[in-house]
């Protein structure tokens, strides 16, 4: 019997040169959003990037893009305040979702954020998947729960990508998959493939633009 959500398959040599080929375009900064008005055209196919403080969404955006600061990873809220578009070549838009899970975030900005996030993920035709990132060392919290629930309702067809794996034992790892995989049952919008990711180490990296690849 097979698992459910599996881990993503190493992509055959095909599939990781389209990847290798997609992301060897330039990597620009578009635009900061703060409202659905400050939207680019949706001319071309995207994808988006969701996590919690601090759970490597900047530096994953970072080595998918094999850039050093194009997204800028911090350990406080900054340009993710807003949704923040780069151009990857000329046919997809990355998309960096403001983070949640701020402690200390005003109410009235992390309710701004929300209503934001809502507006973009029900209203954005030409987004293909989110991807939702977890910290391998800690598995889905309930403040993840709260994103995955508004990409069901949202019907957006979102990915799990743990992030950090090299951050813990291979016992760890299977423990947190498991929490992982049962957290995902719960949720008709998740695509039934996990990624393992580590931006230090580059695992899963190949793999992460692979799929990305295949969306166009």
């Amino acid at each position: 019997m097979s698992l459910p959500f599996p881990l993503a398959d190493t992509p055959d040599e095909l599939a990781a040169e389209n990847g290798r080929k997609l992301f060897a375009g330039e990597s620009i900064f578009l635009k900061g959003v703060v409202a659905m008005s400050g939207l680019p055209p949706a001319d071309r196919i995207e994808v988006c990037f969701a996590g919690r403080s601090n759970v490597g969404k900047s530096s994953l955006i970072n080595a998918l893009t094999g850039t050093k600061a194009l997204a800028r990873a911090s350990n406080t809220p900054g340009r993710t305040q807003e949704i923040n578009y780069f151009t990857q070549g000329p046919d997809l838009y990355l998309v960096d979702l403001p983070g949640y899970g701020y402690a200390n975030a005003p109410l009235d900005k992390v309710k701004q954020w929300q209503k934001l996030l809502k507006q973009y993920l029900s209203g954005r035709p030409t987004l293909r998947r989110a991807f939702v990132l977890i910290d391998a060392r800690h598995g889905i919290k309930a403040v993840d729960e709260e994103i995955l629930k508004l990409l069901d309702t949202s019907a957006v067809t979102f990915q799990c990508v743990l992030t950090k794996a090299d951050k813990i034992s291979a016992a760890e790892r299977e423990k947190v998959l498991d929490q992982v995989r049962g957290a995902l049952s719960k949720h008709p919008a998740a695509y039934p493939q996990i990624v393992l990711t580590s931006s230090e180490k580059g695992e899963g990296i190949a793999t992460l633009r692979a799929i990305i690849a295949g969306l166009e």
